[in-house]
């Protein structure tokens, strides 16, 4: 027995580092690279991230509610028993049984079974002794013919469902552009810090080969002085360009998600480097992909249309009840055993009527269902009109990064040109440490200004993005 105990304790240790392992491989396979990519990194987040899910639950909570509303359609079935007996006597045995059927405009099918006994009941009661049966039909003529609360309930719930849509939109948006956010702040940090880090390694060669030129006697002592300067100014740059690159990756980790399983970065992923020439495609936000004269489509305009809608089925309700109540009931009826021979003579007939007099309260409530369906188009137009300028704000702020990084990426090749010359000049005793370092720290300046209109280009591209608002 013991033996055998030993033996599934060593199955289930195996069986426990092998499905370790195995997770392992699964996220070494989709992480463990070189590069993550943008548009990689926003499909995870698309398909992984738990507030897009979330996001996606609106669709299946109105899909619920719409089942809900359309339950007020299911057939019923209704049973009525009443009985009593005192001192062996049966005083009476009642029992009201139906079977209702209701259909969309405001007509009830229904078929009944009634049975009295007993020694004291209401004659009207009276049945035969095998019973009566009924089949006919409960009509609304004002009120509820064209329109009731269960079909306005239908209606609403399925353009409940149009308008959970446009808010998953709204909701999934919001997250992918934030996400988009930490990906550009880690794109930012980690190329300042590559940056810092190369030209710390230039500034140290330097410094050690005017230390060995000192030594030789043909520079100044003064010259390690300065070049030890840059060098530990590189330092401190490089190691607070670190910091900010180790918080953007944990914020960037916040978004990536596999399964139900967040994941870190590791020090060897790198981002995309040739961003800028796939990031419109990935977002959708060139100019001739966009179209926004016509803003139907997008999810903050369907959703307040989709309201508009749900207003005016209130509307159409609210009206109804301006119709006077006539409900009318007309039912056959025949013993059990002679269904098939209803007497048309043989029937139950009922009337319902009632109308308020001033009709106050249904006008008042007519009013207010048109004023907040006009309050809602004003609402429409200035949120058209809004989102056509914003997208035009936007397309020009992207148009002006263009230009501002065409001119600042000629800025450092002529840097480079510069520092270059200078190098050159300093090689053939005709320059001065201190005009390369400052040669050198103009190119670093201009190279992080470049690094940093990239990355507001990004960020404009994904504001952009943002208020398009079109996520799938």
């Amino acid at each position: 027995m013991q033996k055998r105990k030993n033996k599934l304790k060593a199955i289930l240790q195996w069986l426990f580092v092998f499905l370790l392992f195995h997770n392992s491989v699964i996220y070494s396979q989709d992480f463990n690279k070189e590069v993550l990519s943008y548009s990689e990194f926003l499909g995870y987040v698309k398909k992984y991230h738990p507030l897009v899910k979330q996001a996606n639950l609106q669709i299946s909570n109105a899909e619920a509610a719409l089942m809900v509303a359309r339950g007020g359609f299911d057939p019923k079935i209704e049973v009525d028993y009443n009985t009593k007996e005192f001192k062996g006597t049966e005083y009476y045995s009642l029992l009201n049984s139906s079977f209702k059927i209701p259909t969309w405009y405001g007509i009830e099918v229904k078929a009944g079974f009634d049975q009295a006994d007993g020694t004291y009941y209401n004659p009207q009661n009276k049945t035969p002794d095998a019973g009566l049966t009924s089949v006919g039909l409960n009509m609304a003529l004002g009120q509820g013919l064209f329109i009731n609360q269960r079909m306005a309930d239908v209606r609403e719930a399925k353009l409940q469902l149009k308008l959970s849509d446009a808010q998953r939109k709204l909701i999934a948006i919001e997250v992918l552009y934030k996400a988009s956010e930490a990906y550009f702040e880690w794109r930012k940090s980690f190329n300042e810090a590559e940056l810092y880090s190369k030209y710390l390694g230039f500034a140290s060669t330097r410094f050690e080969g005017v230390k060995k030129l000192i030594e030789l006697g043909d520079y100044p002592a003064i010259d390690s002085v300065e070049t030890g300067i840059t060098v530990r100014n590189r330092q401190l740059n490089l190691e607070n360009g670190k910091l900010k690159l180790a918080k953007a990756k944990l914020y960037l980790s916040n978004y990536l998600w596999i399964e139900n399983v967040p994941v870190e970065l590791g020090d060897f992923v790198r981002p995309e480097e040739n961003l800028i020439e796939t990031l419109e495609e990935t977002l959708k936000t060139d100019e001739m992909m966009l179209v926004f004269e016509s803003l139907e489509s997008h999810p903050k305009i369907q959703a307040l249309e989709t309201k508009k809608s749900m207003l005016e089925v209130g509307r159409q309700l609210k009206a109804n009840a301006l119709l006077p109540k006539i409900n009318v009931g007309y039912n056959f009826i025949a013993k059990p055993l002679s269904l098939n021979s209803f007497n048309s003579s043989d029937y139950k007939f009922n009337v319902d009527f009632s109308f308020p007099v001033f009709l106050r309260k249904e006008r008042g409530g007519l009013k207010m269902a048109k004023l907040k369906i006009q309050d809602l188009d004003f609402d429409i137009q200035q949120q058209q009109l809004e989102l056509k300028n914003k997208i035009k704000a936007q397309q020009t702020e992207i148009a002006s990064l263009r230009k501002q990084k065409s001119v600042i990426d000629n800025l450092v090749k002529d840097y480079m040109v510069m520092l270059a010359s200078e190098e050159r000049m300093f090689s053939f005793g005709e320059s001065s440490v201190f005009l390369i370092n400052s040669r050198e720290s103009n190119l670093v300046s201009a190279k992080l200004s470049q690094i940093n209109i990239e990355n507001q280009f990004c960020i404009s591209n994904a504001e952009l993005y943002k208020i398009l608002a079109n996520p799938d």
